[in-house]
């Protein structure tokens, strides 16, 4: 009481700039959903002299990414080297990953049923391509040796320690075959992970998870099982993906630790070639994270802006992610329809997250 009544003082007498590298007052996330390669992506980003360029696909939106102080995609394809291939099995050129990097992502999570697709070597060799890029990932290791020296994984985000951990259900039944790990969804291993986290001086902790039924808008009672399980272990942070569609968000209050504890089921999609209506879109889910004058870390808010993926139409080959609010002309009406269909779901299941545009707000 004594400390807050002196910071407080101190405040008012020389203004917030006092507490700069001390007490940071906000620190945002951003998370993003699927990103997905399918071949039309690929053949698209082919360039003349045979390489690939995806850089145009985020032009739009990047700005928005970019605001964020920490950003994370869940990366839904193995970069596992030629032949590069879509649905069933992917694998995307390197320069998938660097358009990512470029965006403005500065994490991909990479536990998911398509780890595998190019199976062991696959896997390595992903992780090989995003330590080369300097892009963050938890989810899955060339080995348990790596895996230990890995995690606890915890980033300084502004002076905020932020620990990160990333879960699947499956593989698509593709078995490891040699020494990779993959983080499957566990409650033992998750406990353990969550306790190393804290015990390692994470202030906050968050959870990517690949869970869910494909093409259902709400979640079912399994991930409500879960999403109730890491909220009791003091998770502040639980981002769902796998259903390639946009599930409802939550906030709310864990008494045990006396804190607030968001669960976002799904983001849907980031980009993909899917084509149902619900699959064209996703969200981009913001969260502001605070420190009080006592040096507590708060989840303050979260909010989620809808995307869309503009694909080729009328004879373009381009593949483009686009705040809904700006749509082109001539994707306007598949747009729509994708955003009345997730506002329909998120306006009647949401509690407390509420939706702002994906643009970049002006200082002045």
């Amino acid at each position: 009481m004594i400390l807050s009544t002196l910071s407080l003082f101190i405040f008012s007498i020389l203004g917030p700039s006092v507490f700069d590298g001390l007490f940071p007052q906000e620190v945002s996330l951003l998370f993003a959903g699927d990103a997905m390669q399918h071949k039309p992506q690929c053949d698209a980003a082919l360039q003349s002299d045979g390489s690939y360029d995806f850089n145009s696909c985020y032009t739009e939106i990047a700005p928005y990414i970019s605001s964020a102080d920490y950003a994370v995609v869940n990366l839904e394809t193995p970069l596992g080297g030629k032949p590069y291939s879509g649905y069933p099995c992917f694998s995307a050129p390197d320069s998938y990953a660097v358009a990512l990097k470029n965006a403005g992502f500065d994490m991909c999570v990479t536990a998911n049923n398509h780890t595998l697709d190019r199976r062991d070597k696959g896997l390595k060799r992903t992780l090989a391509v995003l330590d080369t890029l300097g892009l963050d990932h938890v989810g899955t290791y060339i080995n348990k040796e790596e895996r230990r020296s890995r995690l606890p994984f915890i980033k300084n985000v502004k002076g905020i320690q932020i620990g990160f951990l990333d879960y699947t259900y499956g593989t698509n039944g593709i078995p490891v075959q040699g020494d990779v790990v993959v983080d499957f969804i566990d409650m033992n291993r998750m406990e353990q992970d969550i306790r190393e986290l804290r015990e390692a001086g994470a202030e906050i902790i968050s959870v990517l998870i690949h869970w869910g039924v494909e093409y259902v808008m709400l979640p079912n009672s399994e991930q409500k099982k879960i999403a109730d399980f890491l909220c009791s272990q003091g998770v502040d942070l639980i981002i769902g993906g796998h259903p390639h569609v946009i599930q409802p968000m939550e906030i709310r209050h864990n008494e045990e630790y006396n804190k607030d504890c968001l669960v976002v089921y799904s983001l849907g999609n980031f980009i993909s070639n899917q084509q149902r209506r619900d699959t064209k879109g996703g969200a981009l889910v913001k969260v502001t994270l605070e420190r009080d004058l006592v040096g507590k870390v708060t989840l303050k808010a979260a909010d989620y802006s809808l995307v869309f993926c503009q694909q080729p139409l009328n004879g373009t080959r381009k593949y483009k992610v686009v705040p809904v609010e700006k749509c082109e002309p001539a994707w306007k009406s598949i747009c729509n329809a994708f955003e009345k269909s997730a506002v329909s779901i998120l306006d009647k299941h949401n509690i407390k997250v509420g939706r702002k545009a994906a643009v970049v707000e002006s200082d002045e």
